[in-house]
């Protein structure tokens, strides 16, 4: 990023000798980047954090797309021996079409349980606690670390898989679970369920739930409903990717913004058409290396999502960096992917804004985006689900279209479905569809 504090020394002191280790591993074991390194005259002795962003050049999605249908079925970005590796994962697909499968060492994938720690520290999660993970334990990584990292802080983990969700509210009660872990949609799954069957959640000892799969946490209108349908419970949001691990952590002091995990990533913020790095304050594409995710690691990858980032003095929350210096963090969390960004009549509109005020108008269930091309122009329609009590459906539809010429100054079509039609979701939501 550009105009970068000057008292980050001790962040960039230790991202260099981290990115150095890594460099020393990956030449010339690793298939993926060695050509790709020594193309750039990089090796371990970089001098610099400067020298790396000058000459490395990005990862691409469609390059691990690439390589894995070049080397089947796993790819090459691997540095050690295939016999090395013990776990399996699979990113989700959404944004390629094609998921892909990735693999760990015993070292890596604890390297990532470690990040997760940090989220539940940053929680205020302790060995005390009883975490309800509300998922099936599927490919997907990012729960499957989290339940590792609460099993080595010593916590009580309850898993909920291959339940439903009124059998997963009341194991929730039954056995006193004070953290939930869940993506932000399915907390508010859980909470209409427990509506509708009668389960009090005020009864539960739930005090922390930790969403994670998709940004809705982060969003107000979000962490309201959540916060209205689980009362006394503060939502903690976080974000990974399956390529990169656990990335971010939300701050305890400061609802709505994620803390980068430095210690494990060099983060940069750049402009998703030129590349650029950009200033504080402005929107740009997230680029992340994982400095020690060793055996199948990522230099420089374009993560594809869209964030405001900022510099955080040391000592302006109440859990911090250990290096103690200016942290980077996130404001309003992760604002959506470059590729779902639309620009409608000449705004840019984004996923998280389009949540916001859909979620801002009670009586909404659910809800759904058709993103469709007319005359070589985007266009959008919203497609809302009334809850089954609404006594007036067509007052929400007003509401929605008045909120987006408020925003947005734009005419946004506004349809009705009956209610329970629209998909529910437990893992990641997706609610945006292009045709």
């Amino acid at each position: 990023m550009a105009d970068a504090p000057p008292d980050r020394s001790a962040i960039d002191a230790h991202q260099l000798d981290e990115l150095r280790q890594l460099l020393a591993s990956l030449i010339p074991d690793n298939a993926f980047y060695a050509q790709k390194l020594a193309d750039a005259g990089v090796g371990p002795e970089l001098a610099s954090l400067q020298e790396y962003f000058a000459k490395v050049p990005y990862t691409l999605k469609s390059e691990l797309i690439a390589d894995h249908q070049a080397h089947p079925h796993f790819g090459s970005n691997l540095t050690f021996p295939f016999e090395s590796y013990s776990r399996f994962s699979q990113t989700s697909g959404t944004s390629s079409g094609q998921p892909l499968p990735w693999l760990d060492t015993a070292e890596s994938w604890q390297w990532m349980v470690d990040s997760w720690k940090e989220v539940f520290r940053a929680a205020g999660v302790t060995a005390e606690d009883r975490i309800y993970f509300a998922f099936s334990f599927g490919p997907f990584i990012g729960f499957w670390l989290a339940f590792d990292a609460a099993a080595q802080l010593g916590c009580l983990c309850i898993p909920g898989g291959g339940l439903g969700s009124e059998a997963r509210l009341r194991s929730i009660l039954a056995n006193d679970a004070t953290v939930l872990c869940c993506t932000p949609t399915y907390a508010i799954r859980l909470g209409e369920v427990a509506a509708r069957e009668g389960i009090d959640l005020g009864a539960s000892q739930v005090k922390t739930l930790i969403a994670a799969g998709e940004p809705g946490a982060s969003i107000p209108a979000t962490r309201a409903r959540i916060e209205e349908l689980w009362p006394g419970a503060r939502p903690f949001d976080h974000h990974g990717m399956t390529e990169v691990g656990p990335v971010t952590y939300e701050s305890p002091r400061h609802p709505g913004f994620l803390n980068v995990v430095e210690t494990h990533y060099l983060a940069e913020v750049v402009d998703p058409e030129s590349s650029d790095p950009i200033r504080d304050g402005e929107i740009g594409e997230l680029v992340l290396t994982t400095l020690g995710r060793t055996g199948s690691p990522l230099l420089r990858y374009r993560t594809g999502d869209l964030v405001k980032a900022i510099y955080r003095p040391p000592g302006d929350d109440d859990y911090t960096s250990s290096l103690g210096s200016y942290q980077l963090a996130l404001e309003g969390g992760i604002l959506g992917r470059s590729d779902d960004m639309v620009i409608v009549r000449g705004v840019n509109v984004y996923p998280s804004g389009v949540e916001q005020i859909v979620r801002g108008v009670p009586g909404i269930a659910e809800f759904q985006v058709r993103v469709s091309t007319f005359q070589d122009m985007a266009e959008m329609t919203i497609t809302i689900e009334p809850e089954a009590d609404v006594e007036d459906p067509e007052a929400l539809v007003e509401q929605v279209g008045k909120a987006f010429q408020q925003n947005y100054a734009l005419r946004v079509p506004v349809k009705l479905a009956e209610p329970g039609s629209l998909p529910r979701f437990e893992m990641k939501a997706k609610r945006w569809l292009k045709g």
